[in-house]
C-alpha cells in the first residue's frame, strides 16, 4: 500500500510535459530535412557538371540521362589545354587580371576609408553618402560613357578597363566595408602613435593595417570572385581571342560547338570545373577570415 501510494503520489506531482519540449525533437528533424532539400537542390547542378565532364560523347546525348559516367574521361581535361584554343592564356590573363585588380582595390579603398574613418574635414559626410549612393546605380547605367571613354583613351582590346578603375577607390561597397572596419578600431592607437611622432600615413601603414587582416581578407575574398567570374567587361572590351579570359573564352565551346565533327559540351564541361575549382578552394580555405570580417565590420544580419 505504501508503494502504491508513493507511485500514485509520483504521478500526480510530475510536472506536464510542454508543447515546446514535445515539438522541439519535430522542428528540429524538419529543419534538417529542409537544409538537407536545400543542399541536393543547389548542389546538383555543380554535381551534374562534374559527371558531366568525365562523360563521352554517346553518354552527353543518352535518353534517359545518365548521372554518372561508367568509365570516368579523366582525359577529357587534357583535351580542354590541348586544343586550338588558347584555354591555358585565358587562365593566365584572368590570374593577371584578379591580381591587379584586388591589389588595387584593397590598397585604394583602405586609404579612402581611412580618410572616412579618421579624419574631420568640411564636406566629408556628403562625399561618403554620394559615395554610398553609387552603389545604387546598375551597371549598365555607366556602360556606354566608360566605354567611350576608354575608346577615346585606346584602352579598347586590352585589359586595363578591367583592373585600372579599380585603382581609384576600389568601390563604394569596399570603401564602406573598410570604413566599417576602422571604426571598431580604438582612436587611443592614433594619439599615441602622433604622441611618439608617427605621421598619419605611418599610422595607417604600420598600426592599423595590420589590425584589418580580416577585413582585408573577406575584401580580397570578394574581390577577387567578382573579378575572376566578370564577365560583362570582357565581352565588352576584349576583341582578340588571345586577350579573353576564363569566363569569356568559355563561350568559344558554345560558339563553335563542334570540332572535327564531333561535339564539345563535354568538353565545355570540363573547362567549366577547371574554372570553379580555384574559386570553390579559395573560399573553403578562407571562408573563416570572410566570416570573422564581415562580423567585426559591424554590418551582420
Amino acid at each position: 500500500m505504501a508503494q502504491g501510494s508513493l507511485t500514485q503520489d509520483t504521478q500526480l506531482h510530475r510536472a506536464p510535459v510542454s508543447p515546446q519540449r514535445v515539438m522541439q525533437p519535430i522542428v528540429r528533424a524538419l529543419t534538417y530535412a529542409t537544409i538537407f532539400a536545400l543542399c541536393v537542390l543547389f548542389g546538383f547542378p555543380l554535381f551534374w557538371t562534374a559527371m558531366s565532364s568525365l562523360k563521352t560523347i554517346p553518354e552527353m546525348f543518352a535518353f534517359p540521362p545518365i548521372l554518372v559516367p561508367a568509365a570516368p574521361q579523366w582525359a577529357n581535361y587534357w583535351t580542354v589545354l590541348n586544343i586550338d584554343y588558347p584555354v591555358g592564356r585565358w587562365f593566365v590573363n584572368s590570374v593577371l587580371i584578379v591580381i591587379l585588380t584586388s591589389f588595387g582595390t584593397l590598397i585604394t579603398a583602405s586609404l579612402v576609408a581611412y580618410s572616412f574613418a579618421r579624419f574631420e574635414y568640411r564636406g566629408r559626410d556628403i562625399l561618403f553618402m554620394i559615395t554610398l549612393s553609387t552603389m545604387m546605380l546598375p551597371a549598365q547605367v555607366t556602360l556606354i560613357p566608360q566605354f567611350v571613354l576608354f575608346y577615346k583613351l585606346g584602352w579598347v582590346n586590352t585589359h586595363l578597363p578591367l583592373w585600372v578603375p579599380h585603382w581609384f577607390g576600389g568601390g563604394a561597397f569596399a570603401i564602406f566595408l573598410m570604413r566599417q572596419f576602422f571604426l571598431t578600431l580604438p582612436r587611443d592607437l592614433d594619439e599615441a602613435a602622433l604622441i611618439d611622432g608617427a605621421g598619419y600615413f605611418r599610422i595607417f601603414w604600420s598600426i592599423l593595417m595590420p589590425l584589418c587582416k580580416p577585413v582585408l581578407a573577406t575584401l580580397a575574398i570578394i574581390t577577387i570572385i567578382a573579378s575572376w567570374s566578370d564577365f560583362l567587361g570582357p565581352l565588352i572590351y576584349l576583341n582578340t581571342p588571345e586577350k579573353f579570359t576564363v569566363s569569356v573564352g568559355l563561350q568559344f565551346f558554345n560558339a563553335v560547338p563542334e570540332v572535327g565533327g564531333e561535339p564539345m559540351q563535354h568538353l565545355l564541361m570540363a573547362a567549366c570545373v577547371m574554372s570553379m575549382v580555384p574559386i570553390i578552394l579559395m573560399f573553403f580555405f578562407g571562408q573563416r577570415f570572410f566570416v570573422q570580417g564581415i562580423v567585426m565590420s559591424g554590418i551582420k544580419g
